[in-house]
């Protein structure tokens, strides 16, 4: 994964899923494992109705390259995150481990197929359920809620303040580091008075 790579030794990350309508929950548990150091963990199961099994998502015990560490982690929601990019988020919110920023997503949790009932019409059936190990439940119908409510516009700026007042309060107290500060508050200046 060269993209968590390039941000490993960045300071604070932000994840941007306003307009993100999904993938593979194979993706979710690759880009999850880059953000702990520790030994695999459960992240989702999908019970398949019509195998009648249930299927486990576990993060891995390697990945190519740096693992991003304890440094802070923010997602922007938007409501239009739908399906993986919403599990992506609700395992981390429920870890506790990002800080959700923007709108209540879309709200799509179980898998299915789409059925064509006439030459003109066709209807999508859920055949399955995820199941997050920790609320024992998921998102389907309610959508993932932020921890900060803004809306998709305002997003990006409220999380990139977040980051920035991290930044400045780690390197702030620090003798030899305390220069990198100034930046990211040049920065929330900035953002406070842009003109």
């Amino acid at each position: 994964m060269h993209a968590m790579n390039l941000v490993a030794n960045t300071d604070a990350l932000i994840f941007d899923l306003r307009n993100n309508g999904g993938g593979s929950p194979s993706m979710v548990a690759l880009i999850t494992s880059y953000l702990y150091d520790s030994e695999p963990f459960h992240l989702n199961s999908v019970y398949s109705r019509a195998k009648n099994d249930l299927s486990q998502s576990w993060t891995q015990a390697y990945v190519p390259g740096k693992h991003y560490g304890n440094k802070p982690i923010f997602i922007l929601t938007s409501h239009r995150t739908f399906s993986a990019a919403e599990e992506f988020t609700y395992n981390l919110k429920n870890l506790k481990r990002a800080t959700i920023v923007g709108e209540v997503s879309a709200g799509g949790a179980n898998p299915g197929n789409v059925h064509q009932i006439t030459k003109h019409f066709s209807v999508f059936i859920p055949d399955g359920r995820a199941i997050n190990p920790i609320t024992q439940t998921n998102w389907e119908g309610t959508g993932v809620t932020p921890d900060v409510k803004t809306s998709q516009n305002e997003a990006f700026k409220t999380a990139y303040k977040f980051a920035l007042n991290y930044v400045i309060n780690f390197y702030q107290d620090s003798k030899e580091y305390g220069f990198l500060a100034k930046e990211p508050e040049n920065q929330l200046k900035q953002l406070d008075h842009p003109n």
